[in-house]
């Protein structure tokens, strides 16, 4: 026994030994793949799947092990077919993550030399836009902002009209009153630009929303889960001012509490990070 004990001791020892740069990297790329797999499993329907593809799985490995013939036929088959399935079935759900993985990496570098310049230059807009929002709020008018960040919504832009005017209040007032024709869609801000107006979002299917959610909230918090885009939304029923960013939805806020969380997003990242705290608060049981 002792012997076997000093044979895996120095086993192991000779294992560690052997590890190399190259493996460490390898072990960190590899972990870093799996955690963005556990992710994305995690936070989306996936996960039910996951374990039909397990119980798969095993399900060809034992028929393997028992020598089915025909079990193992029709394992191999479904594993050919099952991939392209799975790609089809979960289209929209793949190519958020691709789309967060690549623009993720990238953004602080990008915001290296951008930070100074935006922080002047976005200030003046960020108070327009939630002197809109909180007019909107006042009036109880419905409306559906999207600011735009590093993942383009050019696919969105073209579901609506192209306005390509200031940001301004009484711009927004406007877009979003009740008698115009614009006022259902959403609005679309590029480099604090009023892009376009009347556009279509993607509805989430998410089913832990509220279900006294509206329409707008689920169009805002679907195009949150599709982009990193900061969604403002505006209840028509209660003046309530919503946020949804990463497809989380936080509501309750004021013009004061509007315009800090704007700042920390866009004025000043760098120095006041975002105290953006997902959360979903019922409105008094009312529709929003």
């Amino acid at each position: 026994m002792g012997d076997t004990t000093v044979f895996a001791w120095e086993y192991f020892l000779y294992q560690i030994k052997s590890i190399e740069v190259l493996d460490v990297i390898d072990i960190l790329l590899v972990a870093i793949l799996l955690y963005y797999v556990y992710a994305f499993i995690r936070d989306r329907r996936a996960g039910k799947l996951a374990l039909g593809v397990a119980l798969i799985v095993i399900v060809s490995l034992v028929s393997s092990l028992l020598g089915l013939p025909a079990m193992s036929f029709i394992m191999q088959n479904i594993f050919q077919v099952g991939f392209v399935a799975l790609l089809v079935v979960f289209q929209p759900e793949l190519r958020s993550a691709l789309e967060k993985m690549g623009g993720e990496p990238f953004k602080s570098l990008r915001n290296i030399g951008e930070n100074k310049e935006n922080a002047g230059s976005a200030s003046p807009f960020v108070h327009e836009l939630c002197r809109g929002v909180a007019d909107l709020a006042k009036t109880k008018t419905g409306a559906l902002i999207v600011i735009e960040r590093s993942t383009k919504l050019g696919e969105i832009l073209k579901t609506g009209v192209t306005v390509n005017a200031d940001l301004s209040a009484f711009v927004l007032r406007n877009i979003f009153y009740n008698g115009a024709p614009l006022h259902d869609g959403a609005v679309v801000i590029r480099n604090w630009r009023i892009q376009a107006a009347g556009c279509f979002l993607p509805l989430s299917s998410s089913d832990t929303i509220l279900k006294d959610l509206g329409t707008r909230h689920r169009a805002g918090i679907g195009m949150s889960e599709e982009s990193d885009a900061v969604v403002i939304i505006v209840s028509e029923e209660t003046g309530t001012i919503s946020i949804a960013i990463g497809g989380q939805l936080q509501r309750g806020f004021t013009y004061t509490s509007l315009k800090r969380e704007m700042d920390n997003l866009f004025v000043t990242p760098n120095k006041n990070k975002s105290r953006f705290k997902p959360s979903v608060k019922k409105d008094d049981g009312k529709t929003v």
